[in-house]
This record gives structure tokens, sequence and C-alpha cells, in this order.
């Protein structure tokens, strides 16, 4: 089971979510929280995924992102946003979201996307794609300079991320070990100088890498 902690201030979107999660077999929503409980809720359950709303009156998304970033073992943490987002989806990135979802995502996506964040994969919902490129991407020139960096090896493992596959997906599709796989994703952020799979998978999506047909 994936065992999911949902947090945001307003008890209505909680809820819905909850409903939403437990209605997948292989998904348990553990706990829901508002801002102020939040901590005290992921210390307790160390949940696999955490759905965290970026902003919240009590205390803010990015706040709670830090204090779980600097757990011993911190947990995998998806950002729930609106359209109305700014620097926060700046700050979240380099604090370490793994990803990003509209809090009016489809139910059967939602389930999708938990999963996918379960097994360490970046989750960027379509529209939620372009809201990020648009608040917190750089120039397209300055990007395609950065991929320029990458082995083709490399920007084959690279287009998989961006498209949300987990180093097992990447293995499976490129007939490499996952061990392997993971060593490339490490030398990926190196090289490209970012800190997690979703700043990679814009920096791609920003180069128009995801555009280029590649691969097996």
């Amino acid at each position: 089971m994936i065992r999911v902690v949902v947090v945001d201030d307003e008890a209505l979107v909680r809820s819905g979510i909850e409903m939403i999660l437990k209605a997948a077999r292989d998904i348990d929503v553990v706990a829901t929280a508002n801002g102020g409980d939040a901590m005290w809720e992921i210390s307790l359950h160390r949940p696999d995924v955490v759905l965290l709303d970026i902003r919240m009156p009590d205390v803010d998304g990015l706040t709670i992102l830090n204090e779980i970033r600097a757990m011993q073992e911190p947990t995998v943490v998806g950002m729930l946003t609106t359209f109305d987002m700014d620097d926060y989806i700046t700050a979240a990135l380099q604090n370490g979201a793994a990803g990003f979802l509209l809090k009016d995502t489809d139910p059967a996506q939602l389930a999708r996307a938990v999963r996918a964040l379960a097994a360490g994969a970046v989750v960027l919902a379509p529209s939620a794609a372009r809201l990020v490129l648009d608040g917190a991407g750089e120039p397209r020139t300055e990007a395609a300079a950065k991929i320029d960096r990458l082995s083709e090896e490399e920007r084959d493992v690279l287009r998989l991320v961006a498209a949300g596959a987990s180093n097992d997906d990447i293995a499976a599709r490129l007939t490499r070990s996952t061990s392997a796989v993971a060593e490339q994703v490490v030398a990926i952020l190196g090289k490209l100088a970012v800190e997690s799979r979703v700043q990679a998978a814009l920096l791609a999506q920003a180069a128009g890498l995801t555009d280029e047909v590649s691969g097996p």
C-alpha cells in the first residue's frame, strides 16, 4: 500500500482528495491535516507521499516542504497548486518538490500521479507543467545550452525523466539496469547544475528536448 498524507487548509479539499484516493486499492490516506498539524501527522505516520498545498494561511506549504526535506528520511512531496501561483513555484522547485498537481486534477489522474510519485518519478500535470514553465522556466536558448552538455545516452534518459518515468521504467525502456539508470540520473543532474528530477524535467521541456523523437 502507498501511504499518503494530504495537507491543505480547506477541509473540503482534504476530504475530496481523501475520498478519491481511498477508491484506489493500492493507496491508503493515513491522515489529512491543515498546515499547523502537518508535521505532527507526517512524523507520526511516515507516509510514502505527501500531497501538500503550496499556499496556506497558517503555515504555508514552503515552510512545511523545508521541514520535510530536513528530515532524516524525507518523504516524497507533490505540491498542490492553482492557477495563481507565482514565485512560490520557484521556491518549491529549489527546495525539492517532486511534482506539481492542480487541485482540479481528474480523479483517475490523481491516483496515477500518487503511484508515480511513490515510484520516484516526476509528476507534472499537463496544465500544471505549462504553469510551472511560465513561472520558473528559463529562456529556451539557455536551457538548450545546458542540454548540450549531455551525451546522447543521457539525453534519452532525460527525455524519459521529463515524461514522468521512474528509474525502473527507464531501465526497462532502454534495456539497462536500474542501478545504471540511477547513476546516469545523478550524472545528468550534476551536468545540468540542478538539484532534482523536476528541475531537470523542466529544463528539458524549456529546451524543447521533449519535442524531439528519439530512443527505442
